[in-house]
């Protein structure tokens, strides 16, 4: 096993289940010391004690990644414990399906609070440290493919996930010179214990990806831990787009209905 990730410190938001557990999972099993973020409080203490019972550094942070006080604090505790922070991929995001006619504001509101508002001032408060510590570091921002391509009853989805991708890009400006480097990573359909709960989920995206399955959740984590690797120390402002090739024909789901 490579230990790609060895006395550093990463930092993971909504990442008790899925795409988030398994980064965490991985970057441990590299070596990083992980802090688990997650706003629901016993998913996150038995994901991270999943982690720690294979002799592995993880602990539970539960909390709401869309409060920016609390984000604050998540990373200063990062800082404290353990002497700074290396990376940080804000992963947390809210998915509320809505008709574009009724959306309502508190579902628009919640939205952006989390998926931009969060991932924005956690991206902020971490490098911060990482300029003062001065030995630069990694963010990652989950994005998705629906900020490239339109997907039914999700515009506010889709609008919070494009944005993710100009703020990497922004970012390149503010970062490179404290040797921090930015991007995103936009998973497809993949399969989690979410979407394993939607009727025909699987057989659905099999049928429209391309490679002919949805991804593993190893899948988008193989590919987050490269972005915040060395190995990609020189790469910055991008997206990587992990679909198995869906967003190159986009077929959509509602066809299959």
């Amino acid at each position: 096993m490579s230990m790609r990730f060895k006395h550093k410190t990463a930092l993971v938001t909504g990442a008790a289940q899925g795409i988030g557990f398994e980064i965490c999972q991985r970057l441990a099993a590299e070596g990083a010391t992980v802090l688990l973020n997650d706003i629901d409080a016993a998913l996150a203490q038995q994901a991270a004690a999943a982690i720690s019972a294979q002799g592995l550094q993880c602990t539970a942070h539960p909390g709401d990644s869309g409060d920016v006080q609390f984000v604050r604090q998540l990373v200063q505790t990062a800082v404290q414990e353990h002497d700074g922070i290396d990376i940080v991929i804000a992963n947390a995001g809210i998915t509320l399906f809505g008709d574009f006619f009724t959306y309502t504001p508190e579902a628009f509101n919640r939205v952006m609070q989390v998926n931009l508002g969060g991932s924005f001032f956690l991206a902020q408060a971490a490098a911060n440290e990482m300029k003062r510590l001065g030995k630069g570091g990694s963010v990652l921002f989950t994005s998705s493919v629906t900020g490239h391509q339109a997907h039914k009853n999700l515009a506010a989805y889709g609008m919070s996930k494009a944005a993710l991708e100009m703020l990497a890009r922004n970012l390149v400006i503010e970062l490179s010179p404290f040797g921090i480097n930015v991007n995103t990573i936009a998973p497809g359909a993949t399969l989690t214990e979410r979407t394993m709960q939607e009727a025909d989920y699987a057989s659905v995206w099999s049928r429209l990806t391309p490679m002919g399955r949805p991804a593993h959740t190893a899948d988008i984590a193989q590919a987050a831990l490269f972005l915040v690797s060395d190995d990609a120390r020189h790469i910055t402002g991008q997206s990587l787009v992990v679909d198995g090739g869906w967003t190159c024909i986009s077929p959509s789901p509602y066809q299959e209905v």
